[in-house]
């Protein structure tokens, strides 16, 4: 049975980060925007685990997308290696230890940003297609 009340909370939640994301781009925040594009990658894969009657834990969006196979959801390989580059800007964008130097707002460009922005809003895209294909044959 699917539980669209949790899948429609977290995308909520997942829609508005991306908007945040968006105006992090525009004001020229390129760290946050980057970790705010992972946070919506992560936000939607957990929108449909939890609309599956399966959360999970974890910040890893590819392992996310594993639990999402193991349930028998078949995940193109273009949206994994998009979260595998989106699972890169989870630590560096906000710790300033994960560099040898400098703070992490010093490496993270507009093109990265924009790229990052651009691979969540897909990764978001096919959960919605992916979820309104699950409700349509459930329903």
């Amino acid at each position: 049975m699917l539980n669209a009340k949790d899948y429609e909370r977290w995308m909520r939640s997942a829609k508005h980060t991306l908007e945040s994301a968006r105006r992090d781009y525009e004001a020229g925040d390129y760290v946050w925007a980057c970790f705010k594009a992972h946070q919506v990658g992560e936000k939607t894969i957990k929108a449909l685990l939890w609309g599956l009657g399966s959360p999970r834990i974890g910040h890893s969006i590819t392992r996310l997308l594993k639990h999402l196979e193991a349930l028998g959801i078949s995940v193109p390989r273009e949206i994994i290696d998009k979260a595998m580059v989106l699972d890169k800007y989870y630590i560096p964008t906000r710790y300033p230890d994960a560099w040898s130097e400098g703070i992490p707002e010093e490496y993270f460009s507009e093109k990265e940003a924009r790229e990052a922005l651009m691979y969540a809003e897909e990764i978001l895209k096919w959960v919605e297609d992916t979820w309104q294909k699950l409700s349509s044959k459930r329903g």
